[in-house]
C-alpha cells in the first residue's frame, strides 16, 4: 500500500510579494547552520587551524560562491548541455531549479584552496591549511545535503522509480503511480549517517593530523552511499540511463569521485603515517 501525500507548495512564504521558496531557506539554513558548526570545530581545539572573526566571514563568502557557482555549472556541464548551449541566458535562471552536488564539490574545494592561498603566511603552507580546512568542511557538507534532499522532496524534484513498495509515495494529483521517496533515502544517508560518520571520525580520532584524510573519507563514504541509493532513484529525463545495464550519471559521477577519495586518503595517510 503506498504512502498517500497531498503536495506541499514549493513557496515557504512570500516577502512583499517575493516567494521564499523552501530549497532557497534549505540552502540558507545549510550556510548559517554550517558556518557555526565551523566555528565551533576550530574553536574547541579540534581543528589543528584557527582563524580570525574577519577570516571566519571571507570562509563563508567563499564557500556560498563555491556551491553555487559549482553546483550551477556542474548541473549544466553534466546534465544537460545541449539544452543550455540553445538556451545560454538559462545558466543564470537558478530558481527554476537544478543544481549537481558533485559540481559543488568541485566549487568548494577550488574555493577552499584560493582562500588558503590568499590568506597565506611565510610560515605555514598554503596547501596544507586547504587541506585542513577541508577534512572540517567535510563534517559540515552533510548538513547541506540534508536539508537539500529535503527541500527536493517537498518540490517533487529527482524522485525515485516506480515500486510497489509499503515506501511508496503518490502525490495526490502528481503521481499516478507509486515512487520511492529517494530524496529522504538521500537525505538520511548522505545527511544524517554521513553527518555522523564524519563527525565521530573527525572528533574522535586521529585522522585530523593527517591533513586530507578526512576530505578523502567524505568522498568515499559519499560515493558509496549515492551509488547505492541510485538504484532507487529514477534518472533525469534528458539523459536516461547511460548504459544498457543500467548506469546513471550520479553513478559514474560518484564512481569517479570514489577513485579520487581513495588515492586521497591513500596519499594523506602515507605523508603523514598514521
Amino acid at each position: 500500500m503506498a504512502i498517500i501525500i497531498n503536495p506541499i507548495d514549493p513557496v515557504a512564504f512570500s516577502v512583499f510579494g517575493l516567494p521564499i521558496r523552501w530549497y532557497a531557506l534549505a540552502y540558507i539554513a545549510g550556510f548559517i547552520i554550517g558556518y557555526y558548526l565551523f566555528k565551533y570545530l576550530t574553536r574547541k581545539d579540534y581543528a589543528p587551524v584557527c582563524f580570525s572573526n574577519k577570516e571566519y566571514d571571507d570562509i563563508l563568502t567563499y564557500i556560498v560562491f563555491g556551491v553555487i557557482l559549482g553546483g550551477r555549472l556542474g548541473y549544466v556541464l553534466f546534465y544537460n548541455l545541449p539544452y543550455f548551449v540553445n538556451h545560454p541566458l538559462e545558466i543564470f535562471a537558478v530558481w527554476n531549479g537544478g543544481m549537481s552536488f558533485h559540481g559543488g564539490l568541485i566549487g568548494v574545494i577550488i574555493a577552499t584552496f584560493l582562500f588558503a592561498y590568499m590568506h597565506k603566511n611565510s610560515d605555514k603552507s598554503w596547501i596544507k591549511n586547504g587541506w585542513y580546512i577541508l577534512d572540517i568542511l567535510s563534517v559540515v557538507v552533510p548538513i547541506g545535503l540534508g536539508l537539500g534532499r529535503i527541500a527536493n522532496f517537498i518540490n517533487m524534484e529527482v524522485m525515485g522509480r516506480v515500486t510497489n513498495s509499503p515506501l511508496g509515495v503518490i502525490f495526490v494529483g502528481q503521481t499516478d503511480l507509486p515512487r520511492h521517496p529517494s530524496p529522504l533515502y538521500e537525505a538520511t544517508l548522505e545527511g544524517l549517517v554521513l553527518f555522523i560518520t564524519m563527525w565521530l571520525l573527525y572528533t574522535k580520532t586521529k585522522l585530523k593530523r593527517s591533513p586530507g584524510a578526512i576530505s578523502g573519507l567524505l568522498c568515499i563514504f559519499y560515493a558509496i552511499f549515492r551509488i547505492f541509493v541510485e538504484q532507487f532513484r529514477q534518472p533525469d529525463a534528458q539523459i536516461g540511463f547511460l548504459t544498457s545495464w543500467g548506469l546513471t550519471m550520479g553513478q559514474m559521477l560518484s564512481g569517479i569521485m570514489l577513485i579520487v577519495g581513495i588515492t586521497v586518503l591513500i596519499c594523506a595517510l602515507r605523508k603523514n603515517k598514521l
